[in-house]
């Protein structure tokens, strides 16, 4: 959570600084900090990778992917040559111990006229297999030895299992401390996402009313217009489940659930949020079976263009059964949330991209009114819109206009574009100004990665030992396979998608 003041001197060391993540969205991102004044004035950035580039060159990739990526468009010249002093690029071999001596050799000539040692933050944008290796040298070498100011960034996935992910918590835990490891998702720095803890917590009016007593069930869906793009290879082994459900969704899940914190430091967050998943109902092979649906796009049309299927996609294996689409029954068994079902439904190649939470409340005890007033009745909704516009939506009845007692749905809606005029900051932006602080509030910690994991488990080696037999089970361009409808309806519901906060309910 952002902190009013500015970071001690820091340097960022992006290992992978030749790649597609620091050019499209952290250096983007580290702009534009710059330009907003968060960035502290004795600051650096090292890029390091495998590829030949001299600093020159260095810059002018990252001011490519500015002009491209920033939510700011192109970089004001002055400016940029003023930050562009700050870059710095070396030929980097991850696994040789005489890259890690260059790199030392280059912190501390950075550091020497500044007179102190800075906060060193070593970001990790690169595959998984180069992580152990990273660690294990950056301790050999003494460049990251000091708890307080060095720091390791690791973005998802964390592991492709719960042994995996334990194996490497276990590797990075020997040589950091676990308030020295940010594992990053870049949803949890979204602005509607931080939001949910304002909503929830600063306001009397909700609370009271958020539990199994007023509240009928949850629906959360990430949907995606786009294929796989250029991540075919990836894709082809994690698949949905793990790329969004594991991750990002569970997220979404526990902010939603979680009990108020007493305080709003990083560790009694996470408390909270790990409280959540251990009390989140285990699988065994029925549930599986009842309560998940998994899905693989065919070729359709989206927007008026005609997409191939997911087999045919480049880098994904012409006979893959690797799951495009994941819908799943959850239930939180305690006080709060005993036999209320949480559903959450994520998918690509879907009708319409959209990141939404839905609470949809209990019917009221009795109703007064006659049946012909209440012809268009819908239950209280309150929707939470994180993408693509972002803005949350109350959804009660109300009189209409006229004679006759004629109740219909109406939406107050807060709208962040209508509301304000400052541009919220990009999800990078917060989470890097966060690590730079010292701040691991919206960063998972070892525990709640394991937890995660160990919740679905049970769904992947169920889907390992069966394999599907229907897939592709969904055109392009729908809302994913009729299974997943069945799943919802079984218990008597439907998948709910609201206008967004800026537009007139249809």
């Amino acid at each position: 959570m952002q902190s009013a003041r500015k970071p001690d001197p820091t340097i960022i060391i992006i290992f992978g600084g030749g790649g597609d993540l620091c050019w499209r969205k952290l250096m983007p991102a580290i702009y534009n900090l710059y330009l907003d004044n968060w960035l502290p004035d004795n600051f650096a950035v090292i890029g390091l990778d495998i590829k030949e580039m001299s600093d020159d060159q260095f810059r002018e990739r990252i001011l490519d992917g500015i002009n491209q990526f920033s939510r700011r468009g192109k970089a004001i010249e002055d400016e940029w040559k003023k930050f562009a002093s700050s870059l710095s690029y070396q030929k980097a071999d991850f696994m040789d111990a005489e890259t890690y001596q260059r790199l030392s050799q280059q912190l501390t000539n950075i550091e020497a006229p500044w007179g102190k040692k800075s906060n060193r933050v070593f970001y990790l944008a690169i595959p998984p297999t180069f992580i152990e290796p990273i660690t294990e040298n950056l301790s050999s070498s003494h460049i990251a030895q000091d708890d307080l100011l060095d720091r390791i960034v690791i973005e998802k996935p964390f592991g492709h299992d719960l042994d995996s992910a334990r194996k490497l918590n276990k590797i990075i835990n020997n040589i950091f401390d676990e308030c020295q490891i940010y594992r990053i998702d870049h949803y949890l720095g979204k602005e509607t996402v931080q939001n949910m803890m304002a909503f929830r917590f600063a306001n009397a009016l909700f609370e009271p009313i958020w539990n199994r007593n007023f509240i009928d069930h949850i629906q959360i869906t990430v949907a995606e217009e786009v294929g796989v793009e250029h991540r075919g290879s990836y894709y082809d082994h994690a698949g949905a489940l793990r790329d969004m459900i594991q991750n990002h969704i569970l997220q979404l899940l526990c902010l939603t659930a979680m009990e108020p914190p007493v305080s709003f430091s990083a560790d009694e967050v996470r408390n909270k949020k790990v409280d959540v998943l251990r009390a989140m109902r285990k699988f065994n092979p029925d549930d599986v079976h009842k309560n998940v649906v998994r899905g693989q796009y065919g070729g359709g049309w989206l927007q008026g263009e005609k997409v191939v299927s997911y087999k045919e996609e480049p880098g994904v294996n012409p006979k893959s059964n690797i799951e495009t689409f994941a819908a799943v029954k959850f239930y939180v068994d305690n006080w709060r949330w005993q036999d209320v079902p949480f559903y959450v439904r994520t998918g690509k190649r879907l009708a319409q991209k959209t990141s939404v939470i839905t609470i949809q409340f209990r019917p009221v005890p009795h109703s007064a009114f006659p049946s012909e007033s209440i012809e268009n009745w819908q239950p209280n909704r309150l929707v939470i819109n994180i993408q693509p516009e972002m803005g949350i939506r109350l959804r009660f009845q109300a009189k209409q206009p006229g004679l006759k007692m004629l109740l219909t749905p109406v939406d107050m809606i807060f709208n962040y574009g209508n509301s304000y005029t400052t541009e919220p900051p990009e999800a990078y932006e917060t989470l890097l100004l966060d690590i730079m602080l010292g701040d691991a509030t919206l960063f998972m910690r070892s525990d709640q990665v394991e937890a995660a994991w160990q919740l679905l488990m049970p769904i992947i080696e169920a889907w390992e030992s069966s394999a599907p037999v229907d897939f592709p089970n969904y055109s392009a361009g729908t809302w994913g396979p009729e299974t997943s409808e069945s799943l919802i309806a079984r218990d008597g519901k439907n998948w709910l998608i609201l206008p967004a906060p800026n537009n007139n309910p249809k």
